[in-house]
């Protein structure tokens, strides 16, 4: 509008409420602004460290090692109910949590003589909100004979993961674009597993922990976060190697990925790290408030996060747990007492856990 007046049009002023100039300046700043959004969003789509969407799995595709978004997964597990003995849950039938969300059977099954049938039993919708507490109410959404429809989840039902976000895909996208392949060495097969559904977090020893074979470590943060990440199996190799014992679980799902990608000769392990609880003693935060704990204690397992591995080749420093806690609002005055001795490191094979904190 202020071009407008400076022009030399004749009357033209374009600050009038009611002027056909005013409107069409309006018009024609809100058409550049598109415009220019436009080709801001362009810029945005023509760089990996910057697309988003169907553009950054364009660029992924497109990286050394071709990385593809993670689809989401169903979680399972079991649930028992109680029943006349040699009466049959069909598979199929469906059974609700109070908040609605559904699972399925996925056999048939007879109910024992203990009149209990126990099914294995899988989310209808696949996504990390299909993951739930063991013992969990679970009831029957049609009415099945000889069979009660009030009954419960044995153990977590673990396993959903939702659909990969642009965040973790750019992180893998990149990687791949910093360590093309090299013939099988640890950043190729960090770069395999972190392929696999769930697997957030990955470590290959660059010395061998048994001669002639390659350890896989890695974590399922999301999809097994009821227990606290760590994926729930039986360490080993795959199904086709016969040179040892394969693994179960979430390891055998790994290691029969891995299996295929790797060099002829080396034995794949694929391991699940150890917890290693880390206790904290924090000085002069003795009134701190039930949610300022909470943001302490997420800021410290954020940190865990970040820093450490199961390589015992990472080490967490004092400034390193400062800075979490200092980032909190109202953590103006406190002292980390212990642990005593920095930098804290966790030995191989194991991660830190957040421990019990203690406020003085």
């Amino acid at each position: 509008m202020q071009d407008i007046t400076a022009s030399d049009l004749p009357n033209a002023d374009g600050f009038v409420r009611r002027a056909v100039l005013r409107v069409l300046a309006w018009v024609q700043a809100g058409l550049a602004y598109l415009h220019y959004g436009y080709l801001d969003w362009i810029s945005l789509q023509s760089t990996p460290f910057t697309s988003t969407g169907e553009y950054l799995e364009g660029w992924a595709a497109l990286a050394p090692t071709p990385v593809l978004r993670e689809a989401p997964t169903f979680a399972s597990g079991s649930a028992s109910w109680p029943g006349v003995a040699d009466y049959v849950l069909p598979a199929g039938t469906v059974c609700n949590r109070g908040d609605g969300v559904q699972y399925a059977t996925v056999a048939d099954v007879t109910v024992g003589d203990d009149s209990t049938v126990v099914a294995t039993v899988a989310a209808v919708v696949a996504g990390s909100n299909g993951n739930t507490d063991g013992g969990t109410p679970l009831t029957l959404a049609t009415v099945i004979a000889g069979i009660s429809s009030n009954g419960a989840a044995i153990g977590p039902i673990t396993g959903g993961a939702d659909l990969e976000l642009d965040g973790p895909l750019r992180t893998r996208m990149l990687e791949s674009y910093g360590a093309p392949p090299h013939g099988g060495d640890s950043a190729d097969y960090v770069t395999w597993a972190l392929q696999v559904t769930g697997v957030t977090r990955a470590w290959v020893p660059q010395v061998p922990l048994v001669p002639g074979a390659v350890t896989v470590f890695f974590m399922m943060d999301v999809a097994e976060a009821a227990f606290g990440g760590f994926p729930q199996g039986t360490n080993g190799v795959a199904t086709l190697e016969t040179r040892d014992i394969a693994a179960t679980g979430d390891q055998l799902a790994v290691a029969n990925y891995l299996y295929p990608l790797r060099p002829v000769t080396p034995i794949v392990y694929a391991v699940a790290p150890q917890a290693a609880a880390q206790a904290f003693t924090i000085a002069g935060l003795s009134g701190i408030s039930s949610a300022q704990q909470a943001q302490l204690s997420a800021a410290l397992v954020t940190l865990f996060l970040q820093k450490d591995s199961p390589l015992g080749t990472t080490s967490i420093e004092q400034s390193d747990c400062d800075a979490a806690i200092s980032a909190i609002s109202g953590m103006l005055s406190f002292a980390v007492t212990s642990p005593s001795s920095w930098p804290i490191t966790s030995s191989v094979g194991t991660v830190f856990t957040l421990g019990t904190i203690t406020y003085t």
